[in-house]
């Protein structure tokens, strides 16, 4: 009886220090320890103990499924804990407006070799050049425009 009491205290701390303490690690253990209680009671007292054990290892599971989804957001503590602004930035910048960029000249300011960076209205720009290698400070013009960048052209190379 010591051992079946023993799991599910342990089993029962697991758990409610997961409420607490996301993650999953600490839950995975505490049904652990009680599905052992489970176990345990159902081999020293059989299927009447077990089924005990097994109803009160559910309710246990419920009633912390409950705490964490329903009461706990709720709590002071959860919203100290919780995100509550979102960050307006973005990983790349915006793609080029296909009708404003075609047919403009622009300038690398990077060696495109044939991938690299150009210059246009003072913003960066991924580029391809499709003339093959240009150096820094070619002039280009803009010939076409791929998923996130621009295709450019040497100057006095045809498209």
């Amino acid at each position: 009886m010591t051992a079946i009491i023993t799991l599910f205290a342990a089993g029962v701390l697991l758990v409610a220090i997961e409420v607490i303490v996301p993650g999953g690690v600490l839950g995975i253990l505490g049904g652990i320890a009680l599905l052992a209680g489970v176990v345990t009671s159902f081999v020293q007292f059989g299927a009447a103990g077990g089924s005990l054990a097994t109803g009160v290892a559910l309710l246990i599971g419920a009633l912390t499924i409950y705490l964490e989804f329903v009461l706990l957001p709720k709590t002071r503590l959860a919203r100290k804990f919780s995100l509550a602004e979102t960050v307006a930035g973005t990983s790349q910048p915006p793609p080029a407006d296909r009708d404003a960029v075609l047919g403009r000249e622009c300038v690398a300011v990077t060696t495109l070799a044939p991938s690299g960076y150009v210059e246009l209205d003072g913003k960066r720009y991924e580029a391809f050049c499709r003339s093959g290698y240009a150096e820094m400070g070619t002039p280009l013009r803009i010939v076409d425009l791929d998923t996130f960048r621009l295709v450019v052209t040497k100057l006095n190379a045809t498209s």
